[in-house]
């Protein structure tokens, strides 16, 4: 899962692109990028590893001038946890063309291969995004005889579509052009349009998230729509085309779980109102499975399930209090890259507040259970305040299947639910009692605010791919290239070049 935005304006972009990272900074801490445009000086770029503070300096600042402009935040999917794989990429040919990719591209090995050997063009990284940028470079090479026309850039989008399977959201930068921004004709990764008019000023931008147009006080458009490709020209002249083959929206149910914002809009829902209905969804759950139930208090655990577990205290009738407290300076655990990482983090994240646990029958509530790590460490948290009992309930269904689309859920595996029944789980995070939401709540909940949306990807709950090329052998490979223990070797691989590099 990563970050991307995208704006042309009349004014500079590099503080307006930093702010916009910085607020989608939940979407990737691993690597941060911007890259700017001006007629007087060119091409100006900086990306590196690490949160976007860190990344970009004020000497770098000052060097991104021009009023267009393009950024991203990276967290590893496909790919690797290094700086070579930061985004945005750039290729020279034609024209110059810098991108940054938000999901996964499931034919990503089959592209690489006929890129290097049809099409001849060069990869220097594992990552799918370099895969999508060439590809488009290549599409936009066949079809342009003289200058650049919005005409060619629809049909080389469209030509890309046909070509790339999976879930992205993208934003491209073509020199001396414009920006550039497509998304998958599922509509599977988010992407939001917004401008901003200042004294007949006017200035447009993309964005994963809308809460980035809010930072900025740029008026949500609308939701690029799926397949759909948006041509913002350096003069701010907007084009947009709707793509001409077959369409089918089903956005990614996880990013109103856990990924997005609550603040953020996406396809016309707000994330916050679908958690506070997960709230209510799972309340009813509760009082189903568990009408006779002894619980004192219900704590969240911060900071994604907060909106859930206030009405789930309410519609049960019980207390809701905070009963952890969260150091604001670790990041989040789920995007950390490998499970001992993620492990460390969680005791150094969270620390117990005993007076709301000491003597009291606690429910906790949780977005939802991957690995089962965090949930495990917590209710031993819990247990050593001095909880009589420790009741845990996660307002999405069990995690039974690898994320194929950009969420770095690759490895069955790794997934505490794949293969287990929910009482193996309670046993193993050693709750008291375990409930998950059902997956027919979890829809309701996030459908409710847009009829126009019939059906998401579930993937990771379900099994059920919308794409239609995942096969259990592409599973099984991608398993090996990606579990944590693959990318310890990786890691560990590197870290030895890069100290013979050093020596």
């Amino acid at each position: 899962m990563c970050g991307v935005v995208g704006i042309v304006s009349s004014e500079p972009v590099n503080q307006a692109l930093y702010n916009a990272l910085t607020v989608m900074q939940h979407r990737g801490q691993d690597a941060a990028g911007i890259v700017t445009w001006s007629d007087e000086n060119g091409l100006k770029m900086r990306k590196s590893n690490g949160l976007v503070r860190d990344v970009f300096r004020n000497r770098h600042m000052l060097n991104l001038d021009g009023n267009v402009g393009i950024g991203h935040v990276r967290y590893p999917t496909a790919g690797g946890s290094k700086s070579s794989e930061a985004q945005p990429f750039y290729v020279n040919s034609p024209y110059g063309i810098c991108l940054a990719h938000n999901g996964n591209l499931t034919n990503h090995d089959e592209l690489a291969g006929l890129l290097i050997r049809e099409d001849r063009r060069h990869l220097s990284t594992s990552s799918d995004s370099e895969v999508l940028l060439n590809v488009l470079a290549h599409e936009l090479q066949t079809r342009v005889n003289g200058k650049l026309t919005t005409q060619n850039v629809f049909d080389a989008i469209e030509a890309l579509h046909r070509r790339c399977k999976g879930g992205y959201a993208v934003v491209a930068m073509i020199i001396g052009f414009g920006v550039v921004a497509f998304r998958d004709p599922n509509g599977i990764r988010p992407l939001v349009l917004g401008e901003r008019d200042r004294h007949g000023r006017k200035s447009t931008m993309v964005a994963s998230e809308s809460v980035a147009l809010d930072v900025l006080q740029y008026s949500r458009l609308r939701d690029v729509k799926p397949g759909e490709c948006v041509v913002i020209e350096n003069d701010g002249t907007f084009h947009c085309n709707a793509y001409t083959g077959e369409v089918r929206h089903t956005p990614c149910i996880f990013e109103y779980v856990y990924f997005a914002r609550p603040d953020s809009i996406l396809d016309n829902l707000s994330v916050y109102k679908t958690r506070l209905r997960m709230g209510e969804e799972l309340a009813g759950k509760i009082v189903r499975e568990f009408p006779d139930h002894d619980i004192d208090v219900v704590i969240p655990i911060p900071d994604t399930s907060r909106t859930s577990a206030l009405q789930v205290a309410y519609h049960l009738g019980v207390k809701y209090r905070e009963g952890f407290i969260k150091n604001r300076y670790i990041g989040r655990t789920f995007i950390m890259p490998g499970q001992a990482e993620r492990q460390k983090s969680v005791r150094r994240k969270l620390n117990a507040i005993d007076l709301e646990f000491r003597n009291k029958n606690v429910l906790l509530v949780d977005d939802s259970i991957v690995r089962g790590t965090t949930s495990k460490q917590i209710i031993k948290f819990a247990r050593e305040a001095g909880a009589r009992k420790v009741y845990f309930a996660s307002a999405a269904p069990p995690v039974r299947y690898p994320n194929v689309y950009g969420i770095d859920m690759p490895a069955a595996s790794e997934l505490i639910a794949n293969g287990r029944t929910v009482e193996e789980i309670e046993a193993l995070i050693g709750a008291d009692r375990l409930i998950y939401q059902d997956l027919h709540g979890l829809i309701r909940s996030v459908r409710h605010g847009n009829s126009d949306i019939t059906e998401f990807d579930t993937s990771c709950f379900s099994g059920e791919y919308v794409t239609g090329d995942v096969t259990s052998e592409y599973l099984h490979e991608l398993e090996q290239r990606r579990n944590d223990a693959a990318k310890a070797q990786h890691q560990s691989k590197r870290d030895r070049e890069s100290n013979v590099i050093a020596l």
